[in-house]
């Protein structure tokens, strides 16, 4: 089966879909033309998550599902990409999504406390408030790495850089 190949390509939080971070970066650097482009967002430690953190994050985390930001960074240049942007979420870009989040369904307890979800969205709500600020708030981060796609043959070998 042969891919469609794209000039941009955008990944912002999905690499999930694909397994790991480097075996999305491989399956998307085959999907952009040379010199084309990969938005790519992942998630990344600001700082290593104390055991503590971590037990207050999602079920299951470990240090280990996520690395630095420069290692994220290290992972896209061994697929073959170039990174043309290193940008990251800010505090409160994170406030914004977390609290955007659960908004809608806040303001729905409000209105509807009696109802027979209640109970479940509620107790769904503070678990996730709880994660974000028991657990992840400020240990992680979020990368939008533009990166840029080179030849084909930049994955074979590296070329000799500029003088």
């Amino acid at each position: 089966m042969r891919l469609s190949t794209a000039d941009i390509v955008v990944s912002l939080g999905a690499y999930q879909a694909f397994g790991s971070i480097p075996e999305a970066l491989g399956i998307l650097r085959k999907l952009i033309n040379p010199g084309g482009c990969l938005l790519f967002g992942a998630e990344f430690w600001e700082q290593a998550p104390t055991t503590e953190q971590l037990a207050n994050m999602w079920p299951g985390v470990s240090a280990d599902d996520c690395t630095d930001l420069g290692a994220l960074v290290d992972q896209a240049i061994a697929a073959g990409f170039r990174p043309l942007r290193i940008e990251t979420a800010t505090r409160g870009e994170w406030e914004e999504f977390e609290s955007g989040s659960a908004a809608d369904l806040e303001e729905w307890l409000l209105s509807h406390a009696d109802h027979a979800a209640a109970d479940a969205v509620r107790g769904k709500l503070d678990a996730q408030r709880d994660i974000w600020l028991r657990g992840h708030r400020d240990v992680m981060g979020f990368a939008y790495l533009t990166l840029g796609a080179g030849p084909a043959t930049m994955l074979e070998r590296p070329a000799e850089a500029p003088r």
